[in-house]
């Protein structure tokens, strides 16, 4: 294989008119149809080609079906067995999903196709003889169901049932019949009363009714549930009245088929013979359609009168948005019509127009290319000649001629070019706009004509004879050789030779200067079609009906490739020399590496679906051009190995000199000043207009210039008034503030003095409280001393009352023994033992239960006094709590009172402040002083902690100089006030600090658990979400199993699966996901509870936290206080020494 060389399909110009439904829509600007052996995706705006690969070994495209919901194509290939492949069209390389084939069943073909509603399922319709119907579960390449749909009829369509995949219609050729899906068989079901007729089309407008188009053009209404059938009439009919007596006659000769029809939301379109499409919609009675339009194809001034109203339409397609109506025609060519814009009425025609341009309907007979323009020039069988832009991939002229023009040659200059006819050869100019017959040469049958290089002469064959003009000297040489016809022609890169073969098996070289033969090779059995020189060697290369290709020098054969059995029918090479390209007799281009070498060397890539028949390359190496039988023009791309563009040297740069008539020049001229006379009207209308507009608009201006003078000198008058009022307001603030600011000193005032009176009163209470304790501990000691004795007393009167009762029993023993028999001393010894061992046992019992009792009461005792201890430690604690508790609570409801007036006041500020803004800005500077003063105070405690220490250092100070003059006694007591005081603090702060860091430890655990719980709730309305689509899929199953409703055995089956599928499961994970439901309900229970209860334990820290904080600020005011007593006393005892002692005093 070769690596140097490759093609890429480019673009195509061309439609397969034989394909079942060979138009579909994509989207709303993308159209599908197969061109050649090639499946071609064109976007209507861009206009670029995108190609669905093919596969090798095709010989030819049958069908095409795109499912309901657009992504899959359903191609139907003719190969050694029928196969369908599926390809998805999101794909971007549209890659293949599936490749069905009749499995055992042997099929050559499937003539029509149709996707299921939901795209699951697929129909194809086998051809003949068998005529087999497949119903596909494509996906799983599995055969639901086959059935014979006829003999010897033949059937043209089938499809499903849009709302029921089991209920399926065939129509063809005396058939008509619709099969449901039972039990995997597909049973007949319908029994209409209707005469045998060729039905060519038929579509689905509802779940009961079908409406099918008939060969002799009639339209047929079928409502399955009833059986009864409706005739719709003949779309045909009023045409065919508004036509003068001779047409009408014609039409009754030939009726027009009704071979296309497609369904719409609120109707169908379907054709009405040649060139018409009539649209339908559904009336308000109950199966009923009107027609409300007719859209016809117009006549082509290029083409000869009413040939283009004579094609058959063969596909119908609407777009998704069912704004565009497409069709193809059995001659090749697509148009269009845009509904939403055209005005379709039944009193304005309306007429299809070209969806991108004409293309040939038949097979491609001569193909040249411009060396100076980027211009392909093609000749077809259906009489027609085109010029195609490779550039713009567009159609820039094209003819229709009354005989067949056999070959073209377009000049080098790109202005003129020869067409071959049956009776003569025409050289003609390329105007603008149309051909232009400029000189006729006498030349019969011409079948092939060809331009020199430099375009001066040109070489024509006339059978088995070759003509070489000169267009400057008008001379005329024949090359005379050639037994039978000569079927190729090429001129040598210098234009000095000719190179010719023909059907006589001869390939000839011919010196044009001396019309003498330089070389031949004839091999009799041999039809050579295509002949070539290689630019580098100077060899030749041929190919012909021998499966061979072969390179000749001075009349030898120096190599031959012999193909697998294809003919090859066409030769192209590169202007490089380094690859050839040939065309086979079935559509293939192969690509060989040259020189060239012997074994299959080559690259075979899929082209047409008929054998080429010209192949030629652009200037530059850019493009190959292929032509075929199938009526398509394909240009390929040229690349490497690397797949880049082939770049030989500098790029061409093409000519755009155009030719133009005289008449068009005029036509032109006239057109220009019509429309320059109408820009000067337009322009005086325009003119009149805008003075017109200044007028008014200067008046509009007037009134609102008045209109706003009015309202600026109203609006000075308001902005005095509120002038005045903001002056009135500034002064009220002012006075109030500076009333808040004597009010708010007094309540502080006020405050403090409350303060010390509550202590004084708290502190005698507590004194009171101490002395009730103390009077408490004093009878419980009393009672417990009580008791002690008493028990003591109790026992040692137990103690002797025992000993007494044995005294006593042991003298009556005595008696006893003394008194009784020798007989019954026994007796008596044994009952005096065993009463002595009650007794004693009675007595350790007793002497136990004492024991416990003594040592229950001591437990008690030592309980009693650790909680003694424990109670007057609490109480110590409980007296300091409580009077920092009240103290801190006190000066917090005070702070609270103090930011809450503070709050309203700048509450009312700020509602001031929105009325208006020059007041605000004073009230706010207003407010952040009294918020700066409410810092300082708050701030003020921190200040005053700061000064008493200080004031403790200048009484340390003062005691020191003290020392010698006041008793070490009270000093002494004096300094440990102070370090206790100290204690209590460093206490306290300790408290306030281990409680910030639990509340921070409990805080950071409560957002641990928020956010555990977040994820939670998180997990569970994914479980929901994924129940609900449970749910959903679910219902959908169980939807789709209404299908088989009639069928018991498929409909147990089918629920069998769901049950496997979704209840098994459910069973599996039910009691798992309950057993999780009431773990998960009852720790979120308990979570609740614990949340609960440490919101309760975080509140009360927090309140004791505030407790705390208050018993702060009681004891700095508590030691504030004390610390002036303190000095107050010392002040005494100082002055009392200043009396006793002057001396000191003056040391002092």
């Amino acid at each position: 294989m070769t690596e140097e060389y490759k093609l890429e399909p480019h673009h195509i110009f061309g439609l397969r008119q034989e394909v079942r439904n060979n138009l579909l829509f994509l989207d709303d600007q993308t159209i599908i149809f197969p061109s050649g052996n090639h499946c071609v995706r064109y976007h209507i705006l861009q206009r670029w080609n995108k190609f669905i690969p093919v596969a090798k070994g095709s010989k030819g495209i049958k069908a095409l079906a795109i499912s309901p919901n657009r992504r899959y194509l359903a191609v139907s290939e003719r190969r050694e067995r029928g196969t369908i492949t599926i390809y998805d069209l999101q794909n971007r390389q549209c890659r293949k999903r599936r490749v069905l084939t009749g499995g055992v069943i042997s099929v050559q073909e499937f003539v029509c196709m149709a996707f299921s509603s939901d795209s699951k399922y697929l129909l194809g319709q086998s051809g003949g003889p068998e005529w087999t119907l497949f119903y596909w579960e494509w996906e799983k390449n599995e055969v639901i169901a086959t059935e014979k749909t006829t003999r010897i009829d033949l059937v043209s369509q089938v499809s499903f049932n849009p709302k029921d995949n089991t209920q399926i219609c065939v129509t063809g050729k005396g058939v008509f019949k619709i099969f449901k899906l039972e039990n995997e068989t597909l049973n007949r079901t319908n029994l209409f009363k209707m005469d045998v007729e060729n039905i060519l089309c038929h579509v689905w407008m509802s779940e009961d009714c079908i409406v099918a188009g008939t060969e002799t053009g009639k339209l047929l209404l079928l409502t399955l549930k009833s059986g009864d059938m409706h005739k719709l009439g003949m779309p045909c009919e009023r045409q065919t009245e508004e036509r003068d007596s001779d047409v009408i006659t014609s039409s009754l000769t030939e009726l027009p088929r009704v071979t296309a029809i497609t369904r719409y939301s609120t109707g169908f379109a379907c054709s009405a013979g040649p060139g018409l499409i009539c649209l339908y919609e559904k009336t308000k009675e109950k199966d009923s359609y009107r027609k409300t339009a007719e859209i016809r194809i117009p006549q082509d001034s290029f083409r000869q009168p009413s040939q283009a109203e004579r094609q058959e339409i063969t596909s119908v397609c609407m777009s998704p948005s069912e704004e565009t109506l497409a069709i193809s025609t059995d001659q090749g060519q697509i148009y269009h019509i845009n509904l939403a814009l055209s005005e379709i009425s039944k009193s304005k025609q309306t007429n299809f127009e070209f969806l991108f341009h004409s293309l040939h309907s038949g097979s491609i007979t001569g193909l040249s290319v411009c060396l100076s323009k980027p211009l392909i020039a093609t000749c077809s069988k259906d009489s027609s000649m085109r010029i195609w832009n490779y550039k713009t991939n567009s159609l820039e002229l094209y003819k229709e001629f009354p005989e067949e023009p056999y070959c073209v040659s377009l000049h080098p200059n790109g202005l003129s070019i020869l067409v071959g006819f049956f009776s003569k050869l025409c050289l003609m100019n390329l105007l603008v706009d149309t051909f232009r017959t400029v000189q006729e040469f006498a030349i019969g049958t011409c079948n092939e004509c060809v331009f020199n290089h430099d375009g001066n002469m040109f070489a024509a064959v006339s059978s088995n004879v070759i003509h070489i003009y000169n267009i400057r000297t008008h001379k005329k040489v024949d090359l005379r050789g050639h037994l039978k016809k000569v079927l190729s022609v090429k001129w040598s890169e210098d234009d000095r030779r000719l190179v010719s073969c023909g059907m006589d098996g001869a390939v000839y070289v011919w010196n044009v200067l001396t019309s003498a033969r330089e070389s031949d090779n004839v091999q009799r059995s041999c039809i050579y079609t295509d002949v070539t020189f290689s630019p580098n060697t100077g060899t030749i290369l041929a190919v012909g009906s021998d499966f061979k290709l072969k390179e000749f020098r001075d009349e030898q054969i120096l190599r031959e490739l012999v193909s697998d059995g294809v003919a090859y029918t066409a030769i192209s090479m590169t202007r490089s020399g380094q690859a050839v390209f040939v065309g086979t007799s079935a559509g293939t281009v192969r690509v060989m590496e040259y020189p060239l070498q012997k074994g299959k060397l080559w690259t075979e890539y899929q082209a047409h679906s008929g054998p080429i028949t010209k192949m030629v390359i652009t200037p530059g190496d850019h493009y190959l051009l292929t032509a075929s039988e199938d009526g398509s023009l394909l240009i390929w791309t040229i690349t490497d190995h690397l797949g880049c563009k082939l770049c030989m040297g500098k790029e061409i740069e093409y000519t755009e000199e155009v030719l133009c008539a005289k008449t068009y020049l005029e036509k032109k001229d006239q057109i220009l000043q019509e429309a320059n006379n109408q820009v000067t009207w337009l322009k005086m209308e325009q003119e009149n207009k805008l003075n017109q507009k200044e007028m008014n608009y200067n008046k509009k201006i007037d009134d609102l210039m008045q209109n706003y003078l009015q309202q600026i000198e109203a609006l000075k008058g308001q902005n005095q008034v509120l002038i005045t009022e903001d002056e009135g307001l500034k002064v009220f603030h002012h006075k109030m503030l500076a009333e808040i600011i004597k009010k708010h000193a007094k309540e502080l005032e006020d405050e403090k003095r409350g303060h010390v009176e509550t202590l004084i009163v708290e502190y005698e209470k507590h004194y009171e409280l101490e002395q009730r304790m103390k009077a408490m501990q004093k009878d419980c000691e009393e009672k417990l001393h009580q008791q002690e004795e008493s028990h003591l007393h109790a026992m040692e009167e137990m103690k002797q009352s025992y000993e007494a009762k044995l005294q006593e029993k042991q003298a009556k023993v005595q008696q006893d023994k003394k008194k009784s028999e020798e007989t019954q001393r026994k007796r008596m010894k044994e009952n005096v033992e065993c009463e002595l061992d009650d007794l004693c046992l009675k007595y350790e019992e007793d002497l136990q239960e004492v024991e416990e009792i003594n040592s229950n009461l001591k437990y008690e005792m030592d309980l009693v006094e650790k909680q003694l201890l424990q109670f007057s430690k609490l109480k110590r604690e409980l007296r300091d709590r409580d009077l920092s508790i009240r103290k801190l609570k006190e000066d917090l409801k005070n702070m609270q009172d103090q930011h809450k007036d503070a709050g309203n006041k700048i509450k009312e500020l700020t509602k001031e402040k929105e009325e208006q803004k020059k007041i605000t800005c004073i009230q706010k500077n207003q407010i952040s002083s009294l918020l700066k003063k409410l810092e300082r105070f708050n701030k003020g405690y921190e200040y005053d902690c700061v000064t008493l220490q200080s004031q403790l250092k200048q009484l340390r100070q003062e005691r020191d100089k003290l020392k010698k003059i006041v008793q070490l006694k009270e000093i002494k007591q004096l300094q440990k006030k102070i370090e206790e005081n100290k204690t209590i603090i460093k206490e306290l702060e300790t408290e306030v600090m281990r409680n910030n860091r639990k509340n921070k430890e409990i805080v950071e655990d409560l957002k641990k658990r928020l956010t555990t719980k977040d994820q939670e709730l998180c997990n569970e309305r994914n479980r929901v979400r994924k129940e609900k689509t449970l749910v959903e899929r679910m219902k959908a199953d169980i939807q789709k199993g209404s299908n088989f409703l009639q069928q018991p055995k498929m409909l147990y089956d089918y629920f069998m699966k769901l049950h496997k599928c979704y209840i098994q499961k459910a069973d599996a994970t039910h009691g798992i996901d309950a057993e999780i439901m009431l773990e998960h309900s009852r720790q979120k229970g308990y979570a609740q509870k614990r949340m609960n209860v440490q919101k309760k334990q975080h509140a009360m820290e927090m309140n004791n936290q505030q407790a705390v904080c208050t018993k702060i600020m009681k004891v700095r005011t508590m030691m504030a206080e004390e610390l002036s007593q303190e000095r107050t006393k010392n002040y005494e005892m100082q002055m009392i020494l200043d009396k006793k002692n002057s001396p000191t005093v003056e040391c002092k």
